[in-house]
């Protein structure tokens, strides 16, 4: 297997740093940064390998417009670091910071954790893109302003595209102030229809959550941020709302429940994220046994950890008409569940990439 280090992303172009001839000469390239989500990784036999770590720093940051722009190789854990300084961060709450995520590696693989609850996902953040396509042309796309777009918004395209449309070079982000306060109210329920029965009545209310989670087998974690002197009675109201009190974390050991979440360390095997929605949470209850997970923006997003086959994990999906993504855990198919790329994604594929270069598979 070759590995390459490229530093620019003209040697991105050429797939230098470190020799082994250009990238316009390879058929078949992988990326691959901090190696948090081995499973999109793991290169096959006939690809050679990017190492993008050597593409990070963080190029412009300008507090006041809440704008960032980063190398794609830049340790999330870097990014948010610089934020912290100025009371902001990445609302999408991105997960894996600790094992070493890169920004690009988020955006490919489409990533977002708990507090996406209160302003939404890695999609609606990014703002503009600089990537490598299959023919070696470097194209910007976006900017550094939020705009409509005209044609394909190639930036958002590009999250959870693992890398199969190009090889991602530089990305631009928009950032938000980070909460004054938080807190966070963990409810226990007798039974999973009445956390469910909750869950959906907070969903539809005006209450602003920045997290709102469901532990099986019935627990609910909610989190509130906001002003300190404001907490308080933000959290009486939503006691009132539930209908009973739970335990309350606030403090350094709230932040740090959060934090280890934010490992997705849930147990041995496969980790996996799915897509869904809350209403599917019952069936799935019933067939995933005693796999640890984790339910994640009022049930729009489960990360599940599985120890046995696989295909058992995929066969489930499909009955269920879901897709999920393999994190960690060999596989040479992450994708499991129903195919959501479907005729749209190929011809977008076909158009960034016509030979193929970034596919995960040989092209017929």
């Amino acid at each position: 297997m070759t590995v390459l280090h490229p530093t620019s992303p003209a040697e991105v172009q050429e797939g230098g740093g470190g020799g082994g001839g250009g990238g316009r000469a390879h058929s078949r390239v992988r990326a691959r940064g901090g190696g948090s989500k081995p499973a999109l990784s793991t290169p096959t036999e006939d690809q050679i390998v990017l190492e993008m770590r050597g593409l990070s720093g963080v190029l412009e940051y300008d507090p006041g417009e809440y704008v960032l722009v980063a190398q794609a190789g830049t340790p999330l854990a870097e990014v948010e670091r610089l934020l912290a300084q100025h009371g902001q961060y990445l609302p999408f709450d991105p997960p894996l910071v600790e094992q070493g995520a890169t920004l690009g590696g988020t955006v490919a693989a489409g990533l977002s954790g708990p507090m996406r609850q209160r302003y939404g996902g890695v999609r609606d953040f990014i703002l503009g893109v600089q990537f490598v396509d299959g023919t070696g042309q470097l194209v910007r796309a976006g900017g550094k302003v939020v705009k409509n777009a005209a044609g394909f918004d190639l930036p958002k395209l590009m999250v959870g595209s693992l890398g199969r449309l190009g090889l991602l070079t530089e990305l631009a982000f928009k950032v938000f102030p980070y909460p004054k306060a938080t807190a966070t109210l963990r409810l226990a329920f007798p039974k999973l229809e009445e956390a469910l029965e909750i869950l959906y009545r907070l969903a539809g209310s005006p209450i602003e959550l920045y997290a709102l989670d469901l532990e099986p087998p019935a627990t609910l974690t909610l989190r509130l941020g906001g002003l300190p002197e404001a907490l308080p009675a933000r959290l009486e109201r939503l006691i009132a709302f539930v209908g009973r009190a739970g335990d309350l974390l606030q403090g350094e050991a709230e932040t740090q429940y959060w934090r280890d979440l934010n490992r997705l360390e849930l147990g041995a095997g496969y980790l996996v994220k799915v897509a869904l929605t809350a209403r599917r949470i019952p069936t799935l209850e019933q067939a995933l046994g005693s796999a640890p997970r984790r339910y994640m923006s009022a049930g729009h997003l489960l990360y599940l950890a599985w120890n046995h086959e696989l295909a058992q994990l995929d066969t489930l999906l499909r009955s269920q008409n879901l897709s999920g993504l393999v994190l960690r855990g060999h596989t040479a198919r992450p994708q499991i569940g129903i195919d959501l790329e479907q005729v749209f994604g190929q011809r977008v594929a076909a158009a960034l990439d016509p030979q193929g270069r970034f596919s995960p598979a040989p092209p017929q």
